[in-house]
């Protein structure tokens, strides 16, 4: 690898920058961010990126407004000190489920964050399960879009869960998530499973039908997220409901917001398997954390090295 990389963080997730940098062996970039009195961000550069190829690792994770304009500050102390490309990754984009115009007067705000983004010098972007694909298009610069999928195949196929295939079953918990769900279920030589789910505000779920069997089966929620965790449970409580001898979960982005983690803990789900694209609040006995640092890693070293990033997933 040449020598003109370097390898940012912010403070939203410095051990995955650590992680990613050790996989590239690569050094840290020396970078001082802090507070000023009144809450103002504080960033320095302290080296010399002149002609480097900087990569920001700064996950847009609560509290998503101090890391997004963290982030914005980074770029633009990296772009005021002549780096040669700015490429934030962004193990998790906040703001990403204000996609659309789900109703009338109100804002696509993950519109907004991709201008913003743009607009503070980023060349290029690298983002892992984007809630929405379409997210790709909000941005006028390259995006290379990660899946988190070969991470958790690696973990299910060495915990034996496939030994008996017949009895897995992948479960999409809503209409958006079917072909994420139908594709890891292809590689797990698995069934799919479909549930019907209706939101009446955000952060309420319903489930309305279970489209599949699951009886006698290990049911395997697939999401891109869990936030409060109600829609994951009330999921774990319908295949339960429904005959399926365990429930298991797994989510790229563990935002666990308010007593998530507890209500997991109590519930019926056996296991929660998410990625460190997140730092987890505290350890739970229920959830696994998975590190996406060395996936991350490939990606920078081949967009670094003008390689194929495609075929990380053939």
């Amino acid at each position: 690898m040449k020598n003109d990389i370097k390898i940012f963080s912010g403070s939203a997730n410095p051990e995955l920058a650590k992680s990613i940098a050790k996989e590239l062996k690569a050094e840290p970039g020396k970078i001082f961010v802090s507070r000023f009195a009144d809450g103002e961000i504080r960033v320095k550069i302290d080296e010399n990126v002149r002609g480097k190829d900087c990569f920001i690792i700064q996950p847009t994770c609560p509290p998503v407004n101090d890391h997004i304009m963290e982030l914005l500050i980074i770029m633009d102390a990296l772009m005021r000190a002549s780096a040669k490309r700015i490429t934030p990754v962004l193990p998790y984009y906040g703001y990403a489920r204000q996609d659309r115009k789900a109703e009338p007067r109100v804002p696509i705000t993950a519109k907004i964050v991709a201008n913003l983004i743009t607009a503070c010098g980023a060349d290029r972007i690298l983002a892992m399960d984007l809630h929405a694909g379409q997210i790709q298009g909000f941005f006028d610069i390259p995006v290379d879009h990660l899946y988190a999928n070969p991470v958790f195949l690696h973990y299910f196929k060495s915990k034996n869960y496939v030994s008996k295939k017949h009895e897995l079953c992948v479960v999409s918990p809503d209409a958006g998530g079917v072909e994420r769900a139908r594709a890891f279920a292809k590689r797990l030589e698995a069934s799919l499973v479909i549930i019907d789910k209706r939101r009446p505000a955000p952060n309420q779920s319903s489930i309305m039908h279970i489209i599949g069997d699951v009886k006698g089966k290990t049911a395997v929620v697939l999401d891109d997220l869990i936030d409060t965790g109600g829609s994951l449970i009330n999921a774990a409580n319908a295949l339960k409901k429904e005959g399926a001898c365990r429930v298991l979960a797994s989510c790229s982005h563990g935002v666990l917001s308010g007593d998530a983690i507890e209500r997991i803990e109590k519930s019926s789900i056996e296991k929660l398997i998410i990625t460190d694209s997140i730092p987890l609040r505290r350890k739970s006995d229920k959830i696994t954390v998975l590190s996406v640092g060395r996936l991350l890693a490939d990606a920078i070293r081949r967009i670094h090295n003008e390689e194929s990033v495609s075929t990380l997933f053939v």
